[in-house]
């Protein structure tokens, strides 16, 4: 067990989870493509397979989700960092961000919405549910679609450590960094010694 011994300063409630993924939405279509980058963005069901964002109900993108209810979710990896941060600082009604950012927009398989081609992981989404919120309102969708770079694949395996995606926490991104373990290395068994080995050892 570990025994902290320090002080904690009580802070006013706010939006204060972290770190949250970067994620660089694309929606429109192929005529008229555009890009929000989202931090409230997460998983909220495994089977069927659901995922959300929430947008400001000011932004631009808004008004396309509302109509199109379809969009894509791009894994932003950290040589895209900047071209995510520009998206996010300004609006699709009079710059053309695929364009500003040097990136491609392509047909995605299951929905209209384009995905960001040099987005390593794009997951397309059909929206189900529009909840208003207050600030911001909640996309809640259905995941129809993934589709993943062939570099991060490693037979049947997704190595998602080779995609060096983002993370964004209170106002700042980072890169996610080095592996601490695996999901239940917490109460993983530790292999029996095979007898015989020693056995050979001791001969």
């Amino acid at each position: 067990m570990i025994i902290m011994d320090k002080k904690k300063r009580e802070l006013k409630s706010g939006a204060l989870i972290a770190p949250l993924p970067v994620v660089m939405v694309s929606l429109g279509d192929m005529d008229k493509p555009n890009i929000i980058t989202v931090a409230w963005c997460g998983i909220t069901n495994t089977v069927p397979p659901k995922t959300y964002i929430s947008v400001r109900k000011s932004r631009h993108s808004h008004g396309i989700l509302t109509e199109k209810r379809e969009f894509v979710i791009n894994l932003t990896p950290r040589e895209l960092a900047k071209s995510a941060d520009f998206c996010g600082m300004y609006t699709g009604r009079r710059v053309d961000k695929f364009k500003k950012c040097a990136l491609t927009p392509k047909k995605a398989t299951h929905i209209d919405a384009p995905i960001i081609e040099e987005c390593p992981i794009n997951i397309e989404c059909r929206v189900t549910d529009i909840v208003e919120l207050g600030s911001h309102d909640m996309f809640l969708c259905d995941i129809v679609g993934v589709s993943v770079d062939e570099r991060l694949m490693e037979g049947e395996k997704l190595c998602i450590n080779r995609a060096h995606l983002c993370a964004f926490a209170h106002g700042e991104y980072y890169e996610l960094g080095s592996r601490i373990g695996k999901f239940g290395f917490s109460v993983k068994k530790k292999k029996p010694l095979n007898k015989n080995s020693n056995s050979k050892k001791e001969n």
